[in-house]
């Protein structure tokens, strides 16, 4: 790289060593500008147990960034004819009797807009930790009501892409997982990413907290005030609902993400390699503004000015930026794309004790974005 290349790999390593010591859980950062990898490093370990590092190819649970393969999958059927986004969801799920779903539409449900509630509260925490797709989505027959009219308001929710996964088994015949792998994952390339499985895979990464620092706020990062780090794992086992994949289960890594942000890209541009019966304009649309996310009164997840909610994706108009962001348990990630300079900035931590965003702007200002 060139002196000026070097001063930005420093700025960028100087901002991310701030958030993720060495010795303690971490993260991998990476950065694509076109096709040329600008910064590709690990921080901190991936298995407090065995210490080992975390590198561009440590697996992570990218938690809610997996959304966007849910809805690919969801465009890919649309594509074929097998649906219309503007369908009511009562159409495909009958059992569902309530007159409501003659309302709510699958464009809805992608972009956060229903009107549907997440009531997943009554359940009690135990059931929750080991819940599957079945009992996050078990209220669904029963709803009677909605919160706002559909399309009218954001609010960010997951049993929704939950209930979109069981839209995609039932009109391909197929369970939810298998169709992402074989009609996204393995057209990607990506031969080293997985849907939760309830068992270890080697050289995971898994998720961590520790008690004193574990109800801060979701955006600071924890400094020397905050004590003594008695790190304890936080991951599947601890956290509820870890076991959906529609909504948030997808293990990957920085390496490979990349394959998935190229075939994005492919697509996108009709090249060859592209995925497969996914119309590009279905797929930028989904990247496109459909639900303003800023001062909505029903949610604050990424609720700030200047922001929209696309299908699987939020999107920054005035900065140019489609991203995503991932919480559950210990993971905390980010991947956020800028088509018009060919950037792509990924941020996978096993450690929720750092401020996104903050990071995100600096890595920006960096940049040059």
């Amino acid at each position: 790289m060139t002196a000026c290349g070097k001063s930005i790999e420093n700025q960028i390593d100087e901002a991310c060593r701030q958030c993720f010591p060495e010795g303690e859980p971490g993260a991998a950062v990476l950065i694509l500008k076109g096709d040329r990898v600008l910064f590709d490093k690990g921080y901190g370990v991936r298995d407090l147990g065995t210490m080992e590092p975390i590198d561009g190819d440590t697996p992570f649970n990218i938690a809610s960034i997996s959304k966007q393969f849910t809805s690919v999958a969801v465009l890919q059927l649309a594509s074929d004819g097998l649906i219309n986004l503007s369908d009511p969801v009562g159409k495909y799920f009958p059992e569902y009797t309530d007159p409501l779903w003659n309302k709510v539409e699958i464009r809805h449900l992608l972009s956060h807009s229903s009107g549907i509630g997440d009531l997943r509260g009554g359940i009690p925490r135990e059931e929750k930790i080991f819940g599957d797709e079945d009992l996050a989505t078990a209220y669904l027959d029963t709803l009677s009501a909605l919160r706002f009219a559909p399309g009218s308001a954001y609010e960010y929710i997951n049993p929704t892409f939950v209930l979109l996964g069981k839209l995609v088994e039932r009109i391909s015949g197929k369970p939810f997982t298998e169709y992402v792998q074989e009609r996204i994952f393995t057209p990607a390339g990506m031969e080293r990413t997985w849907y939760f499985d309830r068992k270890d895979t080697p050289g995971m990464a898994h998720g961590y907290e520790y008690e004193d620092v574990s109800d801060m706020p979701e955006e600071r990062t924890a400094g020397p005030s905050d004590g003594p780090k008695n790190w304890y794992e936080y991951d599947f086992g601890e956290e509820t609902f870890f076991a959906t994949r529609p909504d948030g289960g997808i293990y990957t890594s920085t390496h490979e993400f990349v394959l998935w942000e190229k075939a994005l890209r492919r697509t996108l541009e009709g090249k060859d390699g592209a995925l497969p019966c996914l119309k590009p304009d279905l797929l930028l649309d989904a990247m496109s503004p459909h639900t303003l996310v800023s001062g909505s009164r029903w949610s604050d997840y990424q609720n700030r000015p200047g922001t929209w909610y696309g299908y699987g994706w939020f999107v920054e108009p005035e900065k140019k930026c489609i991203y995503h962001t991932g919480d559950n348990g210990g993971f905390k990630a980010l991947a956020a794309r800028y088509p018009e300079s060919g950037l792509l900035i990924l941020i996978f931590a096993n450690r929720a004790d750092w401020d996104r965003e903050n990071l995100k702007v600096k890595l920006e200002k960096i940049l040059g974005q």
